[in-house]
């Protein structure tokens, strides 16, 4: 009797006629190249996700519930995996014949059925797009997962953004440090000026403008969990009479100041709300002062990262490439001076957070379950390959707002 490897990889020929990956089924059935990257369907469950949600996303269900499984390198497998689906052109005829063998195939391996449930780690997030209500909620899902468990990720300053790496030894520590530091040098912050910090995640950036550069700053989120913690660092610095932090949605920022920042924040606005954020810089900038947006871009079909990042990382965001961005600053009033390309310090970030999650794996999973694990070990390793391989980008953007004089140095030294 055929193995179900075998069938399956049968009725995948006409548009898959050599399989990337070596394919063992729940029956131990196997199939596929020696010494390629280990798929393994330990369930039938397995294929019905990709019944009802082909691609992308069922394949991404499949393996968080651990119903598929990788076997050693998860980039390895992923690349050979997706890079023939980017690269090759299949005709229709091709695509009909898989269509029926597959449907010919599935009633006999017990995939037939109706939609499985979500896994629990899929957001679920409902109201109209980019309200204040929907948006708190989706930056629940993602930011509020605890405290505790981004320590064990990220580095001691909680700086969930890209770091700045001299060489691609720089510990993660440095990097997040150069880049806030970076930040700071280009705001031209000096002790007594003020900084609004919008979207300020744990504050690493709002402290550091404070301890380091006698900043007075406002922080502003809508993560109920970030706003204790950095109350919590605030208080144990001593910090109170420089740093304010309030849960704030950016639209309802008030005030003047000598500076605004804003880190990796402007891809969760949307893109009908991003006018809005963009006058929102310029209003609360004084003239003359400096606005620096660090942003992730991208080109392609799915500006929101994918159909596996919008249902369980990041819902409802938006990314564009940085030139329309750039406009949308233009547009808002502000004169953009510098855009700061830093794709592939990224991947240097990515690798650090990589590397802490397998260290911390076990402390992970008892905080979070193991679906969760498994939902942020992809994450990390696609995100990672999309700033590689340049589907995605990460810039600063700095601005001054017109009006009044500005002291932006003529040459930079960063």
């Amino acid at each position: 009797m055929i193995g179900i490897a075998t069938a399956l990889a049968d009725a995948l020929s006409p548009v898959v006629p050599e399989l990337p990956v070596r394919l063992i089924a729940w029956d131990g059935s196997y199939v596929g190249p020696d010494g390629a990257p280990l798929v393994e369907l330990r369930s039938p469950d397995a294929l019905r996700r990709l019944l009802w949600h082909p691609g992308e996303l069922g394949a991404a269900q499949a393996y968080v519930t651990g119903e598929a499984e990788i076997h050693g390198d998860l980039d390895e497998a992923l690349a050979a995996i997706l890079t023939p689906s980017r690269t090759s052109t299949v005709t229709t005829a091709a695509r009909l014949t898989m269509a029926s063998r597959v449907a010919r195939l599935l009633p006999s391996l017990g995939v037939i059925g109706p939609p499985l449930p979500a896994p629990r780690s899929q957001a679920t997030i409902k109201g109209r797009l980019h309200s204040k209500v929907r948006d708190r909620a989706s930056i629940h899902h993602h930011y509020d997962l605890s405290n505790e468990f981004y320590s064990l990720i990220l580095d001691p300053s909680m700086a969930y953004s890209c770091g700045y790496h001299a060489t691609p030894t720089t510990t993660l520590a440095e990097a997040q440090r150069a880049k806030l530091d970076l930040v700071c040098t280009k705001l031209g912050l000096e002790p007594g000026m003020t900084l609004l910090d919008i979207g300020c995640g744990w504050g690493s950036l709002s402290l550091h403008a404070a301890e380091r550069f006698g900043a007075h700053v406002t922080a502003i989120t809508i993560a109920a969990e970030q706003q204790r913690f950095i109350q919590e660092r605030i208080d144990a610095r001593g910090l109170g009479d420089r740093v304010t932090v309030t849960l704030c949605d950016y639209r309802d920022a008030e005030g003047s100041y000598d500076a605004v920042s804003s880190i990796e924040m402007g891809e969760h606005v949307g893109e009908q709300n991003y006018a809005t954020y963009a006058r929102v810089i310029h209003d609360r900038v004084r003239p003359g002062g400096r606005a620096l947006i660090q942003q992730m871009s991208r080109t392609g079909r799915h500006p929101g990262g994918g159909p596996f990042i919008e249902s369980f990382i990041a819902p409802d965001m938006h990314m564009r490439p940085v030139g329309e961005t750039v406009a949308y600053l233009e547009r808002a009033g502000l004169e953009v001076r510098d855009v700061h390309g830093l794709r592939e310090h990224y991947v240097h970030t990515v690798a650090g957070w990589l590397a802490n999650v397998e260290a911390s794996a076990d402390l992970l999973t008892d905080l979070v379950g193991e679906e969760v694990v498994r939902v942020w070990r992809l994450y990390l390793v696609g995100g990672s390959a999309a700033f590689r391989d340049g589907r995605m980008g990460v810039d600063q953007i700095l601005a001054v707002r017109p009006g009044a004089t500005h002291s932006l140095p003529s040459v930079r030294r960063w």
